[in-house]
């Protein structure tokens, strides 16, 4: 095994995700490709060339019932800045939704944040 390279996102509404995760957290689009019924979404943080996001459509009750909710109370998965407090400014002022204000902790200094379904989202500046 080498490494993680995509992770999946339920999602209600691709178009919705698409603008939240671009435009509120940063992320660029590397994929949006329709396959028939269905369309392939892929997101990726700019400076990320391994691991993408896919943004998938939730169709049957389960997954609908999954969406915002995928890893429980833990977030979903965690992003790496250089600038917590300057990100944390950036989105707030965005509309996105925090829990609390950046907190220096051994293991940076961090803070989580909600995507557009409620899925807990960590940003994480690393210790220098």
């Amino acid at each position: 095994m080498k490494r993680i390279s995509l992770l999946n996102v339920l999602v209600k509404n691709q178009n919705s995700a698409i603008e939240f995760y671009t435009r509120k957290l940063g992320f660029t689009v590397v994929e949006d490709v329709p396959l028939g019924p269905q369309r392939w979404v892929t997101l990726r943080l700019p400076d990320d060339p391994v691991l993408s996001v896919a943004l998938n459509l939730a169709e049957s009750e389960g997954d609908l019932a999954l969406v915002g909710k995928q890893a429980g109370s833990q977030p979903l998965f965690s992003m790496v800045t250089d600038d917590c407090l300057k990100e944390y400014r950036r989105m707030k002022d965005a509309g996105v939704k925090f829990h609390g204000e950046p907190q220096v902790q051994p293991y940076g200094t961090g803070v989580l944040l909600e995507d557009l379904y409620g899925n807990k989202i960590y940003l994480n500046q690393e210790p220098t």
